[in-house]
C-alpha cells in the first residue's frame, strides 16, 4: 500500500490532535491531584495509563505521517518515465 500525501497529513493531524487533547487532560489531572480531589486510586492509574498510551499512538501515527510525507515529497521530484 502506498501512502499518499493526504494520508501523511491525517496521521500528522491526528498524532497532534491526541497529543493536544491529552496534553490538556494530563494538565487537568495532575491539576486535580494537586488540589487534592478524592478519588480511588484505580481512577489515577487508569486515566494516567490512557494519557501514556495515547502520547506512545501519537509518536507511533506521528513517525508514521512524518515518513510517509516525505516519502511522497521523494517521489514528486523524481523524474517521471516518458511514453511512446
Amino acid at each position: 500500500m502506498k501512502l499518499e500525501r493526504k494520508h501523511a497529513l491525517l496521521l500528522l493531524a491526528v498524532a497532534v490532535w491526541n497529543v493536544v487533547t491529552f496534553g490538556n487532560f494530563a494538565k487537568n489531572l495532575v491539576q486535580a491531584a494537586q488540589d487534592g480531589e478524592d478519588r480511588a486510586a484505580g481512577y489515577w492509574i487508569a486515566h494516567t495509563v490512557l494519557i501514556v498510551v495515547n502520547f506512545l499512538i501519537a509518536g507511533v501515527l506521528g513517525s508514521l505521517g512524518w515518513k510517509a510525507l516525505r516519502a511522497s515529497r521523494a517521489a514528486d521530484q523524481e523524474p517521471q518515465p516518458v511514453t511512446r
